[in-house]
């Protein structure tokens, strides 16, 4: 017999995949105990979106993140197992079921998170279909035991999430990485193909920088669980390393032409940089979208290490940045 489960929803401003999402919880082939959408202050029509559907809709006061959102959600449900799920995720009909036969073959699992499929949930355009084959890639290649969770679409069960404790509610970005390192301590982390969904992503150039660049910011804090043997990689050093080098040799370039070749190296570097996701896109995509593709990928890499380099100053500078706990030290 299945363990209860409580789906949790965070959801702010969803009304373009909430009901998609939702419909994809309902048709679960485990279907689950219940379903609790967070409404993190919303101001589209996401609360009459889920007042369609048999789930409880918690309305939180003001925006709070993400982190409080799924606080909220856990602090209400009473399942067995809590599956995390975001908005913005449309779940395959085997995802919860695969998860429960992941965390009951492996009893030293606290947390198994999915896979997200190579299209995305809406096609809004390159840009979305862009970001949408670099993270199945990431994903699909790191398959088994892996020292980052992503709870964007991922389960563990009660008794972990209370001896763990609550998402850390001054992160609204790198909770991923501060939870996965508390975790460790006590158990493993899964990553396993049985657990599906489409994502929607940034379909816009600039929103996804933007997104990248704000992400990035809290490298300081996440890269120590980024830089362990077996942790999710999702850009590859040598990829952001040649970026970093191929905008640096410019102003030398610009200066003396006999240093030209310089970014030109860079470049050809970058695009050689992780062979195996060229290879996959170029299969996928034929080789126009994978010029394309290395284009805004490189883009991304540059809004990274400039917000990666925000990042390192905010944290010398403001005590209240990061994770709560670095008041107490690391």
């Amino acid at each position: 017999m299945n363990p209860s489960v409580s789906v949790i929803i965070p959801c702010y401003n969803a009304e373009k995949t909430l009901r998609v999402c939702l419909e994809s919880v309902f048709a679960q082939s485990c279907r689950p105990f219940e379903v609790i959408v967070v409404d993190d202050a919303s101001t589209d029509s996401s609360s009459r979106i889920a007042r369609e559907f048999p789930c409880t809709l918690i309305q939180q006061p003001v925006n709070g993140g993400v982190s409080a959102a799924r606080n909220a959600g856990a602090a209400a449900s009473h399942g067995e197992v809590l599956f995390f799920l975001d908005s913005d995720v449309a779940l395959a009909t085997g995802a919860v079921q695969g998860a429960l036969r992941v965390l009951e073959e492996d009893p030293e699992c606290g947390c198994v998170f999915g896979v997200y499929a190579k299209e995305p949930l809406i096609d809004d355009g390159l840009v979305e279909i862009y970001r949408t084959l670099h993270l199945h890639h990431v994903l699909t290649r790191s398959v088994g035991l892996t020292k980052t969770a992503v709870f964007a679409l991922a389960g563990m069960p009660r008794r972990v999430f209370d001896e763990i404790g609550w998402f850390d509610q001054n992160l609204r970005s790198g909770e991923d990485d501060d939870y996965s390192e508390r975790l460790l301590a006590r158990y493993r982390i899964r990553l396993s193909a049985a657990v599906a969904g489409w994502h929607d992503e940034a379909d816009r150039l600039l929103p996804l920088l933007a997104e990248q660049f704000q992400r990035a910011q809290l490298l300081p804090y996440m890269a120590r669980n980024r830089l362990r043997r077996g942790a999710l990689v999702v850009n590859r050093s040598a990829g952001l390393l040649a970026a970093a080098l191929t905008v640096a040799t410019v102003p030398a370039a610009v200066l003396r032409p006999a240093l030209r070749a310089l970014p030109v190296a860079g470049l050809a570097a970058f695009a050689a940089a992780d062979p195996a996701l060229a290879r996959f896109v170029l299969r996928e995509k034929g080789p126009c979208f994978l010029m394309y593709f290395t284009a805004v990928h490189f883009l991304t890499q540059l809004a990274l290490l400039s917000g990666a380099a925000v990042g390192w100053a905010r944290a010398a500078l403001d005590p209240a940045f990061g994770p709560t706990h670095r008041r107490k030290g690391w």
